[in-house]
């Protein structure tokens, strides 16, 4: 059986961008594993890393994290595919990024994590031993995501990779930051259009972060209309030579 890797850096970037296709993998036959770098509790958050739980109507007391490690196995549940594997690193605010600005500009000279998400990325891969890795862009330009690439570059994997485009970040402004967009202008692309089934799993994961969808789509009835306006296809940027099996075609 081939084994798929989907490396999100947050609970829900991976469901959000490339849930449909995960959905299909396993559909196909393939083991698909969901892992999450950013997942880390943080006991008694303070300042900013408050902030963004409190805005959510959460109190202080409550574990946030926790909550959101419950809707990510929700939301694999949903997709079909294998229980989702979490890493314990934590979120930027919890690193010394201080406002909702910072977290789309450049990484801290004192956010000194890639060396640590290389390693535990390393052990994941090795561990996993997949046919094909999943993994995001970084448009947008949140941290999280740039520091993730940056890891993923440095354990030089040699394994396929299906470059996600990271949704919402990708039509919430008509010109998305792209700080990484030369590692991937020259690769080649590929689209996948999803089927009904496929497209009935997606809406359904998505729904399950239940803690994120009023913020990043304001209700219910948003992420249905932003799944909607997607039109039912996920597009991917390629590296290395896509195994048998998955589903779509390569762009012009």
């Amino acid at each position: 059986m081939p084994i798929a890797l989907a490396l999100s850096p947050h609970l829900d970037d991976a469901a959000f961008s490339c849930g449909g296709t995960l959905a299909m993998l396993a559909e196909g036959g393939w083991q698909v594993v969901m892992a999450t770098l950013f997942t880390g509790s943080v006991p008694e958050p303070q300042g900013f890393a408050l902030a963004c739980q409190l805005d959510k109507g959460l109190p202080a007391e409550v574990d946030y994290m926790a909550l959101r490690r419950d809707e990510d196995r929700a939301a694999a549940a949903a997709l079909g595919i294998a229980a989702p594997t979490h890493l314990p690193f934590r979120e930027a605010p919890h690193r010394g990024y201080g406002s909702a600005p910072e977290l789309f500009e450049e990484t801290r000279d004192d956010d000194a994590i890639v060396p640590d998400l290389a390693r535990a990325l390393a052990d994941l891969v090795a561990a996993v031993r997949p046919d094909l890795l999943l993994s995001p862009q970084a448009i947008g330009g949140h941290v999280d995501h740039v520091q993730m690439v940056r890891a993923l570059d440095a354990v030089g994997s040699r394994l396929p990779v299906l470059w996600w485009r990271d949704f919402p970040y990708t039509v919430r402004k008509a010109a998305p930051k792209e700080p990484l967009r030369a590692r991937f202008t020259d690769l080649g692309e590929r689209e996948i259009r999803l089927t009904p089934a496929a497209e009935v799993r997606k809406a359904a994961a998505c729904a399950a972060y239940g803690t994120q969808i009023g913020f990043q789509f304001g209700g219910r009835e948003g992420l249905s209309r932003r799944l909607s306006e997607e039109g039912g296809v996920e597009r991917f940027r390629v590296s290395g030579t896509l195994p048998a099996g998955v589903p779509g075609h390569d762009g012009d």
